[in-house]
Parts: structure tokens; sequence; C-alpha cells
């Protein structure tokens, strides 16, 4: 039932511990003995998801550049960005349940190293001169199916890894890196894109993902396995996780804002290239420097949130943070062609409080789900935000092209502003404050 030939205790007896032993010395958030060197194990994880991160990053943009530079269109983009997010959503439900059936490491490493072999495949391609819009959508696919397995099984396994009170801090280690990131990947990606050509940013990814597997073969990770899943068939097991999520109003409530902030918030990250090539005029340097100051942005507010911990009202904190990136984004729209400045300052205030939503909301879960259900838990959020994300990018586009780019920031703004002002309105959402 877990890896590593260490024993644990059960998966109820895990959760047991977890209520009433929290912050106990020796024991991890989910309630397990906690080994001495976890800070060791954390390390050689982040590590190499850091250089992942860092090349598909570089990756990433260099392919959304090559869609805004090669089409000019709202259209091809929101389609480029689709592909990426909506197997996410599709699949992460089936991502969830894996990693409550099987060795969370393992499902990491397989992952990890199939993204890396697929950019592998996509660079050699691209060398021979194979470089079109399908390939690239198809490439788009394939690494959003391993995000789709991966991040269940990452998200479930850190509770078992470090002690509770760091555990938001853990959790927003990974916006830390990302943000870390795209600060300098986007320009670096266009760097080699330009200067060395699109299959060597390819064959970078390769390099990460194979950094990344090198750190989780280092580290021991131990897992909780519930039984009772092995033996359920797959709708009994999303069934399982949707009750553990649904047991707590309040949570419900608060993962259905955010799911809903998701698909008003997800066309932007699509857009915003196009913002800076169409609206301001800009080419692929200015793109990257927006895209810089939202990775700063991203890199200040989870530096705050790192430091502060987030204090006792994290539901309030995710409300409060949508307010702001409304409000952000709304005056995005409002600006003249000639004020590319101001949009780049707006946009890392804008980025500093994305970095207080993911953090908080994945804490509040791993707090309130047995962790026996957590990668089914967790599946079932990324499913809801993996297809709320595309959804909105589908809908951002057509309203974009019909309207203008300009327009479109400033109504999206509007209706992020108004989902913070009530999110934080019902008692059940408060109460998750309370009772913390």
């Amino acid at each position: 039932m877990t890896q590593n030939d260490h024993p644990h205790p059960s998966a109820p007896e895990a959760a047991s511990s977890r209520d009433c032993d929290i912050d106990t010395p020796g024991l991890s958030a989910a309630g397990l003995p906690l080994a001495k060197n976890w800070l060791a194990i954390i390390s050689f994880i982040w590590a190499g998801q850091a250089a992942s991160m860092i090349t598909s990053f570089a990756a990433g943009y260099a392919i959304v550049w090559y869609v805004t530079e090669s089409t000019g269109s709202a259209l091809a983009l929101a389609a480029m960005n689709m592909c990426a997010m909506l197997p996410i959503g599709l699949l992460s439900p089936f991502g969830g349940i894996v990693a409550d059936k099987h060795n969370r490491k393992l499902i990491m490493i397989v992952a990890d190293g199939a993204v890396g072999l697929i950019s592998l495949a996509a660079g050699l391609l691209i060398l021979a001169g194979d470089v079109s819009l399908p390939l690239l959508l198809a490439l788009c696919i394939a690494r959003s199916v391993g995000q789709a397995f991966h991040s269940p099984a990452m998200m479930a396994a850190m509770p078992m890894l470090v002690p509770d009170k760091h555990l938001l801090r853990i959790n927003t280690l990974d916006q830390l890196l990302a943000s870390i990131a795209s600060i300098g990947a986007p320009a670096f990606g266009i760097f080699l894109y330009t200067t060395l050509g699109f299959a060597a940013v390819m064959f970078l990814d390769f390099l990460g993902a194979c950094v990344a597997v090198l750190g989780l073969l280092l580290a021991k990770v131990p897992t909780v396995v519930d039984p009772e899943a092995a033996h359920q068939h797959v709708w009994a097991n999303l069934r399982d996780g949707w009750r553990a999520v649904a047991k707590t109003r309040g949570l419900l409530l608060l993962i259905g804002g955010v799911t809903l902030g998701m698909f008003i918030f997800g066309p932007l990250s699509a857009l915003c290239p196009l913002m800076t090539y169409d609206y301001f005029q800009g080419d692929g340097y200015m793109a990257a420097l927006g895209e810089a100051a939202f990775g700063i942005g991203m890199l200040v507010g989870s530096s705050i949130l790192m430091v502060w911990g987030g204090g006792k009202r994290l539901a309030g904190l995710i409300a409060m943070a949508a307010a702001i990136v409304g409000a952000a984004t709304a005056a995005c729209g409002l600006l003249p062609p000639s004020a590319f400045p101001a949009f780049v300052v707006l946009m890392g205030v804008m980025a500093v409080a994305c970095a207080w939503f993911n953090g908080p909301l994945l804490t509040l879960m791993q707090r309130h789900v047995p962790d026996e259900k957590m990668g089914r838990a967790m599946g079932l959020f990324f499913a809801l935000t993996g297809l709320s994300a595309p959804l909105g990018v589908a809908a951002g586009g057509a309203l974009a092209e019909a309207v203008g780019i300009a327009p479109f920031f400033l109504v999206d703004g509007l209706a992020c502003l108004a989902l913070g002002l009530l999110l934080y309105l019902p008692r059940s959402v408060r109460a998750l404050d309370r009772e913390a």
C-alpha cells in the first residue's frame, strides 16, 4: 500500500491522526511520520521541477510567439490555449484516481519523462522542417495530458512530506518557481527561437524534463493508497472524490467561485501577447517584457505569501485577490495605445494578486479532504479549472475578435471584479476562515 518499503498508517488512521495532531513535532500535515530529512526531500523534488518549469516556459512561449507571429489571429491563439488546457480538464479526474491507487512518485516520473520525450520528438520534427500549426497543437495536447496525471499526484503527495505549518508555503512554492521561470524564460525562449531556431527550444525542454525525473529519483515519497479505490469502478471513484469535497459546503462554493474566475481570467493569458502585438504595436521582446512583468509580480506576491503565511483568512484572501485582478484588468482596457509602460505595470499588479489564489485554495482543500481521497479531489479540482479555462479562452477569443482586444480587457476585468466582491459573502465560505 505504500512505496519505498517504509510502513505508514493506513489511510483512515492517517486521516484521524491529522485531525488531532496537526503541527505535532514529527508528523507531516497528513498525520504521517515526518522524515527527518524532509527538507532535503522537498529540495530534491522542487529543484528538478524548477529546471523543468524554466525550460517548459521557454518552449511554451516560443510556441505562442510562433503562432502569434505567423497568424496574428486571436482565434488561433485561443485554439492553441484550448489544446494546452482541455486535456487537463478531461483527464485530471482519471489522473486523480491513478494517484489514489498507485505509487505517486512513479506517476510523476512517468509523466515528466513522457513530456520530455515528446518535446525531443517535436524538436527533431521541427529540425527536419516539419513545423506546422497541427504539429504544435498536437504538442500542446500531449504536454497537457502529462500534466493531467502529474499535478494530482504532486499535490496529493505534498501533505505527506511537510509539517502543516509549512503546507501553504510549499503549495505557494509552485507559484514562486513558476514566477521565477516566467521572468526570464520568455525572453530566453525568444532568444533561442530567433538565434538557434525553434528546435533548440524543444531540445532544452527535453533536458529540463530529465532533470525533473532525476530530482524525483533522488527523493523518497511516501504514498497513502485507498484500498477501497482499487475495487471500485471509475465512476464510483469519481463520486468518492466529489463527496470528499462536497461535504464542506464552503469549500465547494469557493471552488465553484474560483472555477468561474478561471473562465473569466483564462482568455487573458492567451490574448496578452496579441494585446501587445496588435493594440500596442509591439514586437516579441515587448511581449516578453509584459510576460516578465507578470512573472515579477507573481514572484513578489508568492514571496509575500511565503513569508507571511497567508494569515487566518485564506478564503477572504482569495476573494480580495479576485477583486484586485479584476480592477487591474479593467484598467488595462482603458489605456491608450501609447501607454505600453502602464500596461506592463498593471500586469505586475495583476500578477501579485494572482499569486494569492492557488496556494490558499489548495491548502484549504488539503485540510478538509481525507488523504486517501486527496488525489481524486485534486483531480476533480484540476478538471474544473482545466475545463473552465479553455471554455473561457474560446468565448473570450470570439468576443475579442468581435469587440476588439482593449474593450475585451475592460469587460473581462469588470466581471472578475464583481466575482471578487461577491465571493466572500456566503456564510459557509467565511466559516472556512473561522474554522482555521
